[in-house]
């Protein structure tokens, strides 16, 4: 069994066919997309397939120490994660292909009208082992 996230991403990707911002759903509209989300979970926990999932806050704050007695920087040449991933969740499955089944069913959650969203989803496998070097 190996581990995948599922990152999804408010901006960076291709553009999704039914890409209206949540925040111009209906109410009805968003409880049955996160109705989705929460169904969908629950089928992966009954398969054993399900890790844990979190949808993330808008807020947020870049940190970084820069030494004993200094602030953190806060700001920077970086993108706004705050911008770009609204959740993720991790799956354990038995295979690449059924981790990217999964993906697939999870990118179609309902949107605005109540048609399927279409977003990407970023699918990384959990790193298993530090990688080898040659020296």
């Amino acid at each position: 069994m190996a581990k995948y996230l599922l990152l999804k991403h408010y901006r960076g990707a291709p553009e999704p066919p039914n890409n209206v911002p949540m925040t111009e759903w209906a109410p009805e509209e968003v409880s049955a997309h996160i109705q989705y989300m929460n169904d969908f979970a629950a089928r992966l926990e009954e398969s054993g397939e399900f890790v844990d999932a979190n949808a993330l806050s808008e807020s947020g704050t870049w940190v970084r120490y820069d030494g004993e007695g200094r602030p953190p920087l806060t700001d920077g040449p970086f993108p706004e994660t705050k911008d770009l991933i609204a959740g993720w969740m991790i799956i354990e499955t038995a295979s690449y292909e059924r981790a990217l089944e999964l993906a697939g069913e999870l990118s179609a959650a309902p949107g605005a009208g109540g048609e399927p969203i279409h977003e990407w989803l970023e699918l990384r496998p959990f790193l298993e082992a530090p990688p080898e070097f040659e020296g």
